[in-house]
C-alpha cells in the first residue's frame, strides 16, 4: 500500500481507531494526520478518537483530535482506520460508511478486513510499524517519527513482547535516526506513575492470588475501591503486566469494575498460554501473549470462568 496513491485528489479525509485508544491506535492516527497535513496543506485532515491517554499528549497533533464525533463533512473523499476494523471505531463508524473510499490498516489476525484498500498485517508488531510502512521515508519528520515509535513501544511492551520481528528493530533504529529522546520517551510513556497510580498498583499487588500451583495470578479492582482513590481506568494500565513478572506465573489475569456485575479483563502469558484464544471464548481478543475482554457476572464467577481456559492449556 502507498497511502500518498490512495490520497490522490482527496480535498477531505478522516481518520479513527479503536475505542479507548491506546498508544498504538493514538500514535497511528496522528501520524497519519501528520503526514498529510505535512504533505498536503490544502487537504482537510479529521482525526476522531476519544479521549487521548493523559502521557500520549505530547504527541503533536492530540490537541486537535475530535473526541465529539461530530463533523459539517457529509462524505469524506478518504477515510483512514488504523488498528482495528470499522465495527470498533465507535461513533466514527457512520463517518466511515459514508465516505467515497475507505482504508483499513490492522495487524490483529481477528480483522478480516474492513475497507476498499486493505493492508492487514498479522505478524506486524503494531499498527505505527503498518503506517511507517505505507509513508514516503522521504517525507516524514521528526513529529512524525515519534508518533510511530510511541505506537510501536507501547505494543510491543518496548520490544519485550514476542510480536518484536527483526524488522520492528530496524524500524525503531530508523525512527531515532531522527533524533529525538527516545529513552525520555519510553519513560514516560511506559514506565512514570503518578503517586494515585503507584498506590492502586500496591493494592492491586497486595490483595493478587496465585491459583494452579502458582502458575497463574489474579488481581481485582473494585469500583468501590477505584473510587476511594478517585482512580480512573488509565491509572490501571500497567497492573498487568507487572502481576506477570512473577517469579513462576505463566498467566496473570488483572480485572476491574466498570459497572456493577461487569469486569473489563486484562490477560497476559510469558507464552504457553495462548491468551488470545481465552479471550475469544469470552467474547474478546487480542495478541498471544496480550489479550482483553469484557465478562459480566460476580466476581468470583469471571474468574472461574477465566481460569477453566486457562488451565485446560496449561494441563494440555
Amino acid at each position: 500500500m502507498n497511502i500518498d496513491q490512495l490520497i490522490g485528489g482527496a480535498k477531505t479525509i478522516g481518520i479513527s481507531s479503536h475505542v479507548r485508544p491506546d498508544g498504538d491506535a493514538t500514535g497511528s492516527s496522528l501520524a497519519m494526520y501528520l503526514y498529510i497535513k505535512k504533505n498536503y496543506p490544502k487537504v482537510r485532515v479529521d482525526v476522531f478518537l476519544e479521549k487521548v491517554l493523559p502521557e500520549l499528549t505530547f504527541i503533536e497533533g492530540s490537541d486537535i483530535v475530535n473526541t465529539e464525533f461530530k463533523t459539517d463533512v457529509k462524505s469524506y473523499d478518504l477515510f483512514i482506520v488504523v488498528d482495528c476494523s470499522k465495527d470498533r471505531i465507535g461513533e466514527a463508524e457512520k463517518f466511515f460508511d459514508a465516505a467515497k473510499k475507505t482504508v483499513n490498516i490492522d495487524h490483529h489476525v481477528s480483522n478480516t478486513g474492513t475497507g476498499d484498500e486493505v493492508y492487514i498485517v498479522p505478524d506486524a508488531s503494531s499498527a505505527c510499524e503498518l503506517v511507517y510502512d505505507v509513508l514516503d521515508k522521504d517525507r516524514i519528520d521528526l513529529d512524525i517519527a515519534k508518533a510511530i515509535y510511541t505506537g510501536i513501544v507501547t505494543d510491543t511492551g518496548v520490544f519485550k513482547y514476542n510480536n518484536t520481528s527483526p524488522k520492528t528493530l530496524r524500524v525503531a533504529a530508523e525512527l531515532i535516526s531522527y533524533g529525538f529522546d527516545f529513552g525520555k520517551l519510553i519513560d514516560h510513556v511506559f514506565y512514570e506513575k503518578t503517586y494515585l497510580q503507584n498506590q492502586i498498583l500496591g493494592r492491586a499487588l497486595l490483595e493478587s492470588i496465585m491459583l494452579m500451583d502458582g502458575k497463574c495470578i489474579v488481581s481485582v479492582v473494585s469500583r468501590q475501591n477505584m473510587e476511594f482513590y478517585g482512580a480512573e481506568s488509565n491509572d490501571l494500565d500497567g497492573i498487568v503486566n507487572q502481576l506477570l513478572l512473577t517469579v513462576g506465573v505463566e498467566c496473570a489475569i488483572f480485572m476491574y469494575e466498570i459497572a456493577p456485575l461487569e469486569y473489563k479483563v486484562s490477560l497476559r502469558s510469558s507464552g504457553i498460554v495462548n491468551v488470545e484464544e481465552v479471550a475469544k471464548m469470552l467474547g474478546g481478543g487480542g495478541h498471544v501473549r496480550a489479550a482483553g475482554c469484557i465478562v459480566n457476572g460476580t466476581q468470583h464467577d469471571v474468574i472461574n470462568n477465566i481460569t477453566k481456559y486457562i488451565h485446560r492449556q496449561l494441563e494440555g
